[in-house]
């Protein structure tokens, strides 16, 4: 595609170093533009991708795996080109495995009167569960929910079935079903990044797709990656430390003024384009401020209607394993939680109890012996504000009670905290009640809105937000990098402008 030279030429500011930002500035510089600036509000690129260090252990504070590593997914091919990953990931059979977004790993499963669970007994309450969410799935494409939310369905649903399947089962028995449906719950809260599942919107959930492939993780850190990615832009194209105020764009057919992006230091920055990639989180709360003229009523009615919540981790290392060598992931069964409840009545006494367990870090030779807890919601946010000395202590004291040993004792604890950082205000985004298919093409759609095309694409918007299936994904960030940078370069075609192609995946 021959590219005019006004394309060439043009000034573009990207805003946010994040992957959706660096994808599509090295789009932009692999294509010919000479005038691509990116603009970070922190010291740091990679945004949401985050790597960490536990004492000599490598760790992902934020990113976690790669969903669904196959060939349709670009961040699994792009660290495959880089010498990034495993032996194992690369497989066929690695890349064929369609786990739906749900690894199959290796239970323990652990109750608050200090037992240890037998997986036999929890999997009726496992596989209704999962039933039920891929039920909620398919009412985006059916139509017609009967429940607002995917909390609501599932509780209705799951009360309705255990009346009829369980009725024969001691009454025990279906009580500590329950409470593993409950549990179950919190999974899903961090799995969507919500407080609760009942703000997850039951016809818009079936909207997030999955792509085949065994989830996997970077041996040397997820950071690896926008490493690698960086080393292919030209030096001095970021400037860090440089947060954004406003971005002054027009909606007054036949001004001709460029797009004016001022700095919180008072530096103004003239462009023909401006490519913001900042959080759903940081727009929620910045919108009205950080554009002006405002964002149109729809656009700005879909940032308030999606959702965008807090889902944080808990690092703990232990001197010695108290979990069986095959275990994967540890669940944390209470027994008080037959209710099916996926949150907290006292956020402040009783907030460790959001935590619905812990993964296994792989393999041992590699970590040693290191958990990593998950935590969503107003309770992770909470835990975010106290002394990490005081999540330490919570910590060995839930790991007391359900395994009974009184005297395990981490002997590291490291927490991330992705609410209290100020350009994020959260971890990523999920589909609220009420929301629809039409609320994610809203925050993509460029500025100005179709209709006034005197000088179009403006303003453009990438992120993990604004894709939309993959939204909450690094894949889904990536790829809406490339389509804003695809956007631009489209429009300075030597064939005139075209409609931008979604994704072939």
């Amino acid at each position: 595609m021959a590219l005019r030279r006004k394309g060439l030429d043009s000034q573009v500011v990207v805003i946010g170093c994040g992957i959706s930002g660096v994808a599509a500035a090295q789009r932009l510089v692999k294509h010919g533009f000479r005038n691509v600036r990116v603009l970070e509000a922190t010291g740091r690129s990679g945004g949401r991708i985050k790597t960490g260090s536990l004492g000599d252990k490598i760790i992902e504070i934020g990113a976690n795996w790669i969903h669904g590593p196959s060939e349709d997914n670009p961040v699994f091919c792009l660290s495959r080109q880089y010498g990034l990953l495993e032996p194992a990931a690369l497989t066929a059979e690695n890349q064929a495995m369609d786990i739906k977004g749900h690894p199959p790993w290796v239970p323990g499963w652990f109750s608050s009167s200090g037992k240890k669970l037998r997986a036999e007994d929890t999997y009726p309450a496992v596989s209704m569960f999962a039933e039920l969410l891929d039920e909620s799935a398919e009412f985006h494409s059916r139509g017609g929910e009967p429940r607002a939310s995917v909390g609501d369905f599932i509780r209705a649903e799951a009360l309705k079935r255990v009346a009829e399947e369980w009725k024969d089962e001691e009454a025990s028995t279906r009580a500590m079903r329950l409470c593993v449906v409950s549990n179950m719950l919190k999974v899903e809260c961090c799995v969507n990044g919500t407080h609760t599942m009942d703000q997850v919107g039951l016809g818009a959930f079936g909207l997030y797709r999955t792509l085949p492939g065994l989830d996997c993780t970077f041996p040397g850190g997820y950071e690896g990656l926008i490493q690698n990615l960086m080393s292919e832009l030209p030096q001095g194209l970021v400037a860090y430390r440089q947060p954004v105020s406003c971005i002054h764009w027009s909606d007054t057919e036949g001004d001709n003024e460029p797009v004016v992006v001022e700095c919180e230091d008072g530096q103004k920055i003239t462009a023909d384009h401006v490519v913001v990639t900042v959080p759903l989180g940081y727009l929620k709360k910045h919108r009205a401020k950080l554009f002006r003229p405002p964002l149109p009523l729809h656009k700005l009615h879909s940032i308030q209607r999606m959702g965008f919540g807090t889902n944080n981790k808990i690092f703990v290392e232990f001197d010695s394993p108290w979990w069986d060598m095959d275990c994967e992931v540890i669940y944390l069964v209470w027994e008080d939680e037959e209710n099916l409840v996926d949150q907290v009545a006292d956020i402040k006494r009783s907030w460790i109890k959001k935590l619905f367990g812990f993964t296994v870090l792989k393999p041992a030779e590699r970590y040693g012996h290191v958990l990593c807890g998950w935590i969503a919601g107003r309770e992770a946010e909470h835990m975010e504000t106290l002394p990490e000395q005081e999540v330490a202590q919570s910590i060995a004291q839930l790991i007391r009670r359900f395994t009974g040993n009184p005297t395990i004792t981490p002997r590291k604890v490291l927490r991330s905290q992705w609410f209290h950082d100020p350009w994020t205000c959260g971890s990523y985004t999920y589909p609220a009640r009420g929301c629809s298919a039409q609320d994610l093409n809203n925050l993509m759609e460029p500025l100005p809105s179709k209709g006034t095309q005197s000088r179009p694409l403006q303003v453009l918007f990438a992120g993990e937000a604004t894709h939309p299936c993959y939204y909450s994904t690094v894949h889904g960030a990536l790829l809406s990098g490339w389509r804003e940078a695809d956007r631009l370069i489209s429009h300075y075609s030597s064939s005139g402008p075209a409609e931008i192609p979604r994704p072939k995946l």
